[in-house]
């Protein structure tokens, strides 16, 4: 045995969603050995003492856009299309070396609030898997392409500019690590691309073995306007043009009717709901239990922190039990066991990682978040998992572990050069980004 996390309380998130109390969790070759309640009776290397500490699975973002921490703060009370105007014009200035810095960034953050696992979906794929594979966190990375409606002329897969650049990133870091870093298809959203695009990269992932990340039916105006060009919403459009045949994680989901819901949830796509993101654009989020009950697997992401503000998972897994229960009326409709659940069975199910993460299992990665419930907002504890839900912040993950690798423990990084991405933030990706026009 590698290391030994001992008097732990264990919430798994198996088939049972059995917590123990007093438990020992064994890692060895970055799986997880044994979880009992009594001790191993051989000396492990290294034995963490969990007094006090609930360990959970990992939780896993499945929406965000690391890159974008360099833009945080920058936007937040400018309206919609005055901040997608800014957005676009930073976007622009940006390069690899600001990306894989802004990334690190997002990255740690990520760690520091207990998140193991990621799916990105923007620009800069190379830039951002050689932050993760660094960082040994998991990774799904999906270049977020673009086709505007009208740029139907001339269009080739093979000859595209980013097409091309996604083809090059999936075959060098798809299936990286064992499996650490996955490589997905990525397309902006349906409003902001066209059927050859959506076709061109179906196709491939379909070849390829990939899934498909995306932002969809976000907002009412969106779908008003697909209906207006169409006759179509956008997720009859795309299910027109096979896009659900691959594996799909669609963000958003907010403006959905039940005829799409029932088309997603036979083609058993995802939706990742974004509670604070969405609540932070004046967007309503999707309800979720309609979404469950229609077959859809439903993850939770934070989005971008120029969305969210920051990529705590905690606050979301808070937010979206609120939400729903806003919606329903019913403190009922939405118990802390389900986000949870959201949050790590769902979360690895999108990222097409069900065999190896999501619970603590013996035979499962040792993709682990320790929570320090000894603080004093988390005193008393009569539900675990309330608890986490409803009382627990991200600051209060003592430490975060992939494949039994200390990722974060108690405000260090051990795998990640903090200050030196500081350092590329502030001396050039500022000077780049907000340099004054002349």
């Amino acid at each position: 045995m590698d290391t030994l996390i001992s008097n732990v309380t264990v919430v798994t998130m198996n088939e049972h969603m059995d917590v123990l109390f007093g438990a020992y969790l064994g890692i060895k070759d970055g799986k997880i050995l044994s979880i009992s309640k009594n001790p191993p009776e051989n000396q492990p290397a290294t034995i963490i003492d969990g007094t006090g500490m609930v360990a959970i699975p990992g939780l896993v973002n499945c929406h965000t856009h690391l890159a974008t921490t360099v833009l945080r703060n920058l936007l937040d009370d400018e309206t919609r299309a005055e901040a997608l105007q800014t957005q676009l014009y930073k976007e622009d200035k940006m390069d690899s070396r600001i990306a894989k810095a802004a990334a690190t960034l997002g990255i740690a953050e990520c760690l520091r609030f207990g998140i193991t696992s990621v799916s990105d979906l923007y620009y800069f794929p190379d830039a951002t898997a050689q932050a993760a594979a660094d960082a040994g966190i998991k990774a799904n990375i999906a270049l977020s392409a673009y086709r505007y409606i009208s740029d139907t002329e001339d269009f080739d897969f093979e000859t595209d500019e980013q097409c091309r650049e996604f083809c090059r990133v999936a075959e060098k870091w798809h299936g990286y690590d064992g499996g650490r870093i996955q490589i997905d298809g990525g397309i902006h959203a349906p409003y902001t691309s066209n059927h050859q695009l959506w076709e061109g990269i179906s196709d491939y992932c379909r070849e390829k073995g990939l899934g498909i990340q995306l932002h969809l039916a976000e907002t009412a105006s969106e779908e008003e306007d697909s209906l207006d060009r169409t006759g179509l919403s956008s997720a009859e459009l795309l299910n027109c043009h096979r896009l659900f045949d691959v594996p799909v994680t669609a963000a958003g989901c907010n403006a959905l009717t039940e005829e799409d819901r029932a088309i997603l949830g036979k083609k058993k796509a995802t939706c990742v709901v974004t509670p604070l993101a969405n609540a932070k654009a004046g967007i309503p989020t999707t309800p979720i239990a309609k979404t469950v009950k229609a077959g859809m697997n439903v993850a939770l992401g934070t989005g971008g922190a120029l969305e969210c503000g920051n990529l705590d998972l905690f606050e979301v897994m808070r937010g979206a039990a609120m939400a729903e229960r806003t919606v329903s009326g019913e403190p009922s409709a939405m118990p802390a066991s389900a986000v949870l659940m959201m949050a790590t069975v769902c979360g690895a199910r999108a990222q097409g990682r069900q065999g190896s993460c999501g619970m603590l299992k013996e035979g499962m990665d040792a993709d682990i978040a320790l929570v320090d419930f000894s603080a004093p907002h988390l005193i008393p504890c009569h539900n675990v998992m309330n608890g986490l839900v409803f009382s627990a912040k991200g600051g209060d993950v003592a430490m975060t572990m992939v494949r039994g690798k200390i990722l974060y423990q108690n405000g260090a990084f051990p795998t990640i050069d903090l200050k030196n991405a500081v350092e590329e933030l502030t001396t050039y990706a500022m000077g780049r980004l907000f340099e004054e026009k002349e």
